[in-house]
């Protein structure tokens, strides 16, 4: 299109118009992908937990859950009690604290009590002396595992009785390293937090699936892994992603490396969120975005062109600004229906979150909201976690602000 003939601001209106429908096209060619994605893990899930199920171990091999605990979380005793009911023969669980005096102890003991059948133990990691205190503490408690099967998960998960069971059938072959399980959010109270969870089972599981759809699992996510111990050792143990922030991304990358499969699980988890104000939940998601632009960077970049509503908006502008406005309702209404769309076929369709269905509509506004959140993750590079002052180095790595490295 010629724009030489047009004022200067109206060739800006259409330059506003071309950017718009390039980004609902991009996004549009997204959500196929999306599609396709969700199609193939739901085909792949349903052959595994099937082959799951047929399996017939005389023995199931033993156990270590590590379970690194920081403080009173909303729904903890709930979100424990889940690991000590597993439907499995012979596991144990290991907790691990910074001092003795962290309030979560003592729901850690109530459960031991009511649940003495189950073996597990407390490990006092003392100061982390790492960047990463969580892959502090799980060095710590590794010491002390006694399976060659380790299963790690944090705090804010609750899982069903056969979590165990379907997170260890896969590395009974040899060739699979990593095991990795997708979860849907469980929001506490609020519109901010309903947002960030329905972007826990729809965005983030979208990227996921069309990411092992493209080129396969390299990466695993935090709240579930599996692994065996001689993996952990081959890549150099823990230590291996003490100075990253998203270790787990870093661990399951790393165990790809070195020539295992990583696996991206048919069981489904939920995450469950605490309640927080909409600044500390904003403050949250940035600091993930950060992460992301760090360990990611060029995926991230391309992660601008997946959003659908604030293009889908800007072509409304547009629209009004050149006398369109059928034109401007037309490109909010498809990049409204776009998310929508995803909303129920990842949310409802894959991860089986409810929400995703009554509040699909709602969707878009977290499209919106993390289009925006990935424009303010390009600026700075320091962040606030659980207390304490960082900041993000080349390839995804932190430094403690308040403590000696």
């Amino acid at each position: 299109m010629n724009f030489a003939h047009l004022p200067a601001t109206g060739a800006l209106e259409f330059l506003f118009l071309g950017l718009a429908l390039l980004g609902l096209l991009t996004s549009s060619i997204y959500l196929c992908l999306v599609l396709f994605a969700a199609r193939r893990y739901k085909s792949n899930s349903q052959r595994s937990a099937a082959s799951v199920r047929q399996i017939d171990v005389p023995s199931w091999p033993p156990v270590t859950v590590l379970k690194p605990l920081h403080g009173m979380e909303p729904q903890l005793e709930k979100n424990l009690e889940s690991f000590f009911r597993q439907d499995y023969p012979n596991f144990e669980i290991i907790f691990g604290v910074r001092e003795p005096g962290d309030p979560a102890l003592v729901v850690v003991e109530r459960l031991r009590q009511n649940h003495p059948q189950v073996k597990s133990r407390v490990v006092l990691s003392g100061p982390p002396e790492w960047p990463n205190a969580k892959v502090f503490s799980q060095h710590k408690m590794l010491a002390f595992a006694s399976a060659r099967y380790i299963v790690m998960s944090d705090s804010d998960v609750c899982v069903g009785s056969d979590l165990l069971q379907n997170v260890v059938a896969p590395l009974l072959d040899e060739k699979i390293g990593l095991v990795t399980c997708p979860y849907r959010g469980v929001p506490a109270p609020g519109l901010g937090s309903s947002l960030e969870a329905l972007g826990m089972s729809v965005e983030m599981t979208s990227g996921v699936i069309v990411a092992d759809m493209l080129e396969g699992m390299r990466f695993a996510l935090g709240p579930v892994t599996a692994t065996r111990r001689e993996v952990l050792e081959q890549i150099g143990g823990f230590p291996a992603v003490a100075d990253y922030y998203s270790d787990d991304f870093e661990l399951g990358q790393k165990i790809w490396a070195a020539g295992y499969k990583v696996i991206f699980s048919h069981y489904v988890i939920e995450h469950v969120l605490a309640p927080r104000s909409f600044s500390r939940t904003l403050a949250d998601q940035l600091r993930w975005m950060k992460s992301t632009r760090y360990s990611r960077p060029a995926g991230h970049v391309g992660t601008g062109l997946t959003y659908a509503v604030p293009f889908g908006l800007l072509g409304l502008i547009a629209g009004l600004a050149i006398g369109r406005p059928w034109l401007g309702v037309l490109c909010l209404g498809v990049g409204w229906v776009n998310r929508m769309v995803q909303s129920l076929v990842v949310g409802w369709v894959v991860v089986r979150d409810r929400r995703a269905l009554s509040l699909g509509w709602l969707y878009p506004l977290r499209d919106l909201l993390g289009f925006f959140l990935w424009l303010a993750s390009f600026t700075g590079r320091r962040f606030r976690w659980r207390g304490e002052r960082y900041s993000f180095r080349k390839g995804g790595k932190i430094l403690a602000a308040d403590r000696a490295q």
